[in-house]
């Protein structure tokens, strides 16, 4: 893209021109019918006007310089061959509006055979840049911030990279309890359901049918976290998803599990916790314990790094105001069947 300086200052002092070498990708990046221009002028408080492959930008200079950076990643995504959606379009917004990046810093991102993935908030991009420089990343935060995707996409680039020689996913099946017996079928298929969503991330980065000659050669395995006691996992990486489920001794022994040439992710939502009332989560207590110790990074999402649907940024608001008023799980609490 190129930025046409001389029409900017004939544009006046509030208005900004950019002009694109490609008209083909100028497209992708204005969107059908112009929706992500709108989505800009909307998000960032500008005006932009669109003739041909030239775009006025009109509004206080923060503003312009704002959207003029989100254009610039979006039309740098298009031309390396990326799709360009509403998603992509926020996070491009999200990550301008953040602080800037230092100098030479390197651009965060996962690459996988299947799909480029970039971080679409601050939180996100503190979290690649803890699992780039770290042996242990403990992930938390709401729902929809990613936490568990990118988890899984930097397992899988660190695999095909020849980084680790293979993928542990794990989650406590904390909801099964006693009644895990009474479920149809044989073990995989009564734990499959607790796992489904790291299947379903997994699937999104390579094809099912690679992911599951990975699975069936070993080199994916995914497995309850009851299955981890007594193993050695060296040269994997190593992800819990769902944490905030676990008990503080499932919490230790997964953590001294981790063996040479290992990597571990640890990922929860804290507002979320199922265990029984007044039993406490390994998760919590392994954030306070562990808190400063060299090669342990630990990010916290907010409900600023939530990229699902916007609505699911008000909810995860409206539920933190009705905790802060009520104590958190005690309405919840209430609320349990009593046996």
């Amino acid at each position: 893209m190129n930025f046409d300086t001389s029409e900017a200052r004939n544009a006046g002092p509030d208005s900004t021109i950019l002009s694109y070498d490609d008209n083909r990708l100028a497209g992708l990046v204005f969107g059908e019918h112009d929706r992500n221009l709108a989505i800009i002028e909307n998000r960032l408080g500008v005006d932009i006007i669109a003739r041909g492959n030239r775009l006025t930008l009109r509004g206080p200079q923060a503003a312009r310089k704002n959207a003029a950076a989100v254009l610039d990643e979006l039309y740098q995504r298009a031309s390396t061959g990326l799709e360009i959606s509403t998603g992509d379009v926020d996070g491009a917004i999200r990550m301008a509006t953040a602080l800037p990046a230092p100098a030479g810093a390197a651009k965060a991102e996962i690459r996988t055979r299947r799909k480029v993935v970039r971080p679409r908030s601050p939180g996100q991009k503190a979290y690649l840049d803890a699992l780039a420089a770290n042996e242990l990343v403990f992930g938390i935060g709401p729902a929809g911030t990613g936490k568990t995707y990118l988890a899984v996409a930097w397992g899988v680039q660190a695999l095909l990279a020849g980084e680790v020689d293979r993928i542990i996913l794990s989650r406590p099946a904390v909801e099964a309890g006693e009644q895990l017996g009474f479920l149809p079928g044989d073990m995989k298929e009564k734990v499959d359901p607790y796992l489904r969503p790291l299947y379903d991330a997994l699937h999104d980065l390579m094809s099912p049918e690679r992911a599951a000659r990975l699975i069936s050669e070993g080199t994916i395995e995914i497995a309850p976290l009851a299955f981890m006691r007594g193993r050695t996992l060296a040269h994997a990486c190593v992800i819990l998803d769902e944490a905030q489920n676990t008990t503080t001794q499932q919490m230790k022994m997964f953590l001294t599990r981790l063996g040479e040439g290992a990597r571990m992710v640890i990922t929860g939502d804290l507002s979320q916790i199922d265990l029984p009332a007044g039993m406490t989560s390994g998760l919590v207590q392994a954030v306070d314990i562990l808190q400063g110790v060299k090669g342990i990074a630990i990010v916290r999402f907010t409900g600023a790094d939530i990229v699902r649907h916007p609505l699911v940024s008000r909810i995860v608001a409206a539920y933190d105001a009705h905790d802060a008023q009520t104590g958190g799980r005690q309405s919840i609490e209430q609320d349990k069947p009593r046996a």
